[in-house]
């Protein structure tokens, strides 16, 4: 089970005993997945459908409790791909069924359709926690946090996407985007704190604690790969300064002999034949009397600027 799905379980399974919460999720699940149809009566009938059984079972109650109706639900299997079960919650044509899907913000007073969010279904705090968990049921996805964080919202009208991504925003901290992928569009939230908080405001917590032990976890790990990366850079930095002062030294040594070194260069310059994979800081404790890192590096500089020197003699000498 993904772990989309997992918090859309967690969520179905959420109830809230105030009529007006009640009719917020259910006008965000419906403006999401419900269908108007028109009977062969030429009567206007409401289908909620989703692939999630909780989820279904959650319309089902909640039209029950805030229009006090008898949907039905209609489970149909799919022939293709994955081949889930889609359930079909009904509501058949009845005389109120116009007020209804005005009261659930579907419809104007003139019987057009609505483009935005109805003001009134998110006026209080409470409801609009529940209509964005609603929305999240219907319409929404989020991405495990062991891959990339990634929670979104998807809907064919971009007047709603910039409604929804407006309440989202309306939250300190969040900062939903919209972006358009051919006729669909997507209100999104990328960054792991933002999803966090938004898990938090519609309800999902034992999501938001496994998504944040893994979260936590993978920073660790990211960590845990940095810290070795850059011990393994310096290391190899070290290696390779050093194999290039003892080319230096040997160079000097051939030429001019290293007893030919003052006593500091020639001091230093023996402790490193003989110490190939020590630290500078290291060699500068060896030395008698002990010299610091920078003491060090500076007597390593003088050996390198003498070897530059012989080496440029050698190369004037060649014909």
């Amino acid at each position: 089970m993904s772990f989309s799905t997992q918090t859309k379980d967690e969520l179905a399974h959420i109830y809230t005993e105030k009529r007006c919460c009640q009719l917020a999720e259910l006008a965000a699940l419906v403006r999401m997945d419900g269908t108007i149809y028109i009977s062969s009566e030429h009567k206007v009938g409401l289908q909620v459908t989703t692939e999630n059984a909780a989820v279904a079972r959650k319309i089902f109650r909640l039209l029950k409790k805030v229009f006090a109706l008898e949907p039905e639900i209609r489970v149909q299997r799919k022939t293709r791909l994955k081949k889930n079960n889609i359930y079909n919650v009904r509501l058949n044509p009845h005389p109120q069924m116009n007020s209804l899907l005005q009261e659930l913000g579907i419809l104007g007073e003139d019987g057009s359709i609505l483009p935005g969010i109805k003001k009134s279904l998110v006026k209080k705090q409470c409801c609009r926690r529940c209509y964005l968990r609603g929305i999240f049921l219907g319409a929404g996805s989020v991405n495990s946090p062991e891959g990339n964080y990634h929670l979104e919202i998807i809907t064919s009208n971009l007047e709603y996407a910039e409604d929804l991504a407006r309440l989202i925003n309306s939250y300190e901290g969040l900062q939903a985007k919209v972006s358009s992928r051919k006729n669909w569009h997507l209100v999104y939230l990328k960054e792991s704190e933002q999803i966090v908080s938004f898990l938090n405001i519609i309800g999902a917590h034992q999501a938001l604690l496994n998504f944040e032990n893994v979260r936590i976890v993978k920073g660790m790990r990211n960590q845990v790969n940095r810290l070795v990366n850059c011990e393994t850079a310096n290391l190899n930095k070290t290696v390779n300064a050093s194999l290039r002062q003892i080319e230096n030294i040997k160079l000097i040594d051939d030429m001019i002999g290293i007893d030919k070194l003052s006593p500091r260069l020639r001091q230093i310059a023996r402790l490193r034949l003989e110490n190939p994979d020590t630290s500078l800081k290291e060699l500068g404790e060896m030395m008698d009397p002990p010299v610091g890192k920078s003491g060090v590096n500076h007597r390593i500089r003088k050996i390198e600027e003498l070897a530059e020197e012989l080496r440029g003699r050698i190369n004037t000498i060649k014909p």
